[in-house]
């Protein structure tokens, strides 16, 4: 235990230059690093498994599993691979990981990965955040939060968006923000949100690229974020925006590699 301690004390401090001017004012609550041969930390993620038919979705081409070849701790890093392959009648396979159940936060923190994203017409991975409360108010009403997109067929893109009852792409009227990076595909990056109690900061490597505000006197279907919210981790295959273009059956597998996930309290 002391020496995993040791080891998140020297993370940290190769990367303050990264948490920036406020770096005092921010507090590890939570983290993974990925260390080991095991699956992932049951304690902490747990998994979707199947199709869109389960009522998520969307129109994406994978069946989502917890096998070891779709999702698997190797060399200090989170592996998530798809496969094109026959399985339960879909043509791909991949994984979604959950901390839904495990572990969810609000205003007040920050939530980064670093991460390194597949390659290829067809790859759809997203880092999001999706309403504790979701079954019980549904979607869009819960609100979410996607800190991190990327479609391959846009390869230098990356896109940071929030959806609400007011504000979502089924709508046409979702809030959203994108920038570029030439590298996205071939080195890691830390894809972030700053969530405070009256905007969110989304951020590549420390730096801001869009904001969403809490407007004036806004109500729940402008702003649900004042409730906790769980992450997702995962990539997809196709669907409704990464397969727009497409699928490039000869590229298979792709993975996404997470290097770690922490959660920073404001203090």
């Amino acid at each position: 235990m002391l020496s995993g301690i040791i080891f998140v004390l020297f993370n940290l401090s190769s990367c303050n230059k990264w948490l920036g001017k406020g770096q005092n004012n921010l507090e590890l609550v939570w983290a993974d690093e990925f260390k080991g041969q095991e699956p992932p930390n049951e304690d902490k993620w747990t998994y979707d498994i199947g199709t869109g038919s389960q009522g998520w979705g969307n129109d994406e081409k994978e069946y989502y599993t917890d096998r070891a070849k779709n999702v698997r701790l190797l060399g200090g890093k989170l592996i998530i691979e798809a496969h094109k392959e026959q399985y339960k009648g879909s043509e791909y396979t991949s994984a979604r990981l959950v901390s839904r159940g495990k572990q969810s936060w609000g205003p007040g923190h920050r939530i980064a990965i670093r991460a390194k994203l597949p390659s290829g017409r067809g790859t759809w991975p997203a880092i999001w955040m999706l309403a504790d409360n979701l079954t019980e108010v549904g979607w869009p009403m819960g609100g979410e939060i996607d800190i991190m997109e990327h479609v391959g067929y846009s390869p230098d893109s990356l896109f940071g968006t929030v959806h609400t009852q007011a504000f979502n792409h089924i709508l046409g009227t979702q809030d959203g923000g994108s920038t570029t990076a030439k590298d996205l595909e071939t080195n890691f990056h830390i894809y972030s949100i700053d969530w405070y109690a009256d905007h969110i900061d989304f951020q590549l490597d420390g730096r801001t690229y869009h904001t969403f505000h809490k407007r004036e006197n806004a109500t729940v279907e402008q702003w649900p974020f004042d409730t906790p919210q769980h992450l997702l981790l995962n990539l997809a295959v196709g669907g409704s925006w990464g397969g727009r273009k497409g699928i490039d059956d000869t590229i298979w597998p792709q993975r996404m590699v997470v290097d770690w996930v922490r959660v920073y309290q404001h203090k």
